[in-house]
């Protein structure tokens, strides 16, 4: 089984081409349009692989019944019904099926960015795999970008709670919702390079680990923004209805961090994607007044650290290297 992604660029194009009718697409439309970046690549791939003798069928999210949420753009995974996947497998077909996208009451939804992975691991646990291989531009999960730390090293074996939490933090590598369903249902993971031949790396459970490294890997986001609710009243509740509020309008909230004053109140500080932002910043304004906080201010331009490892919990002096290290670049720690 055989699932793909758009060729390289063809998203972004597709969202310009959206972009130059409309500055707000209509979450619907947006959809089918995009949806065609990974239609094209099955029907060319499913080209190929018949000129070169192979028996291969291209297949859409509908004809593949991927089913999903009715949230467009973002839409979850419910199910695949692996029946025509399955026919196709036992009479020696190869199914070419489009990644990053599914169907809900006939409509076609997008899974977001890298939702290719996530079509991946749901097909491979739908048909209960031996395993499943996301090939990418890197030779495996690295113990840091090596496309900027040039003494990052290959990772041979990651155990899923790692790669999950590297994932969220910022690793490019695998979508966090593919590791989640692999985690899941129990779908062995290779991580390996389109243009280099190796190993990879194997997601593993954390009992399979052959060893375990203090620090696993160290990822980085730079795409963040910090909103903080000034002199915001102590109550749970305040809290509570601000983060549904946020909810409300699909603001993914990060990290939490509050300042306190006093007994009765606090700075209230959260950090999302920056595309979120604006979003972010409109819900807290408009939420003020209610709470009787003193204002909600955005700082934009904030990168974030992220240091993972199981080994951490049975090792001291882990934060003491890494505040060190930025203490000696001269960086600013929030």
């Amino acid at each position: 089984i055989v699932v793909v992604s758009a060729m390289a660029g063809q998203t972004n194009h597709l969202i310009d081409l959206a972009r130059g009718c409309s500055k707000k697409p209509a979450p619907r439309e947006l959809d089918s349009l995009l949806a065609t970046g990974e239609q094209m690549t099955t029907a060319l791939l499913s080209m190929a692989l018949i000129d070169r003798g192979y028996s291969a069928k291209s297949l859409s999210a509908y004809q593949a019944k991927i089913e999903t949420t009715s949230r467009h753009n973002r839409a979850h995974i419910l199910g695949v019904d692996s029946n025509q996947i399955q026919s196709l497998i036992d009479s020696n077909t190869i199914p070419v099926i489009a990644g990053f996208q599914g169907v809900v009451a006939g409509d076609l939804t997008t899974l977001g960015r890298g939702g290719s992975d996530i079509t991946a691991v749901a097909i491979a646990a739908a048909v209960k795999a031996d395993s499943c291989h996301i090939y990418t531009d890197v030779k495996g999960v690295y113990t840091a970008d090596p496309r900027i730390c040039a003494n990052a090293t290959l990772r041979s074996q990651v155990c899923y709670e790692e790669m999950l939490e590297m994932a969220s933090r910022g690793a490019k590598v695998l979508h966090p919702r593919s590791v989640y369903f692999a985690m899941a249902y129990q779908v062995p993971l290779v991580v390996r390079s389109t243009f280099e031949p190796g190993p990879g790396t194997s997601i593993v459970k954390e009992d399979e680990l052959m060893e375990k490294p203090v620090v696993t890997g160290i990822t980085y986001q730079t795409d963040q923004a910090k909103i903080t609710v000034q002199k915001l009243p102590k109550a749970t509740e305040n809290f509570a209805k601000l983060f549904a509020a946020l909810a409300n309008e699909d603001v993914y909230v990060d990290m939490i961090t509050q300042t306190g004053f006093d007994a009765d109140l606090t700075d209230l500080s959260f950090t999302v994607p920056d595309e979120c932002s604006d979003a972010a910043l409109e819900v807290s304004r408009r939420m003020v007044p209610e709470f009787g906080a003193q204002a909600a201010i955005c700082e934009r331009d904030i990168a974030k650290v992220s240091v993972v490892g199981i080994g951490m919990q049975y090792h001291s002096g882990v934060a003491a290297r890494m505040f060190s290290a930025l203490s000696e670049k001269g960086i600013r720690v929030e």
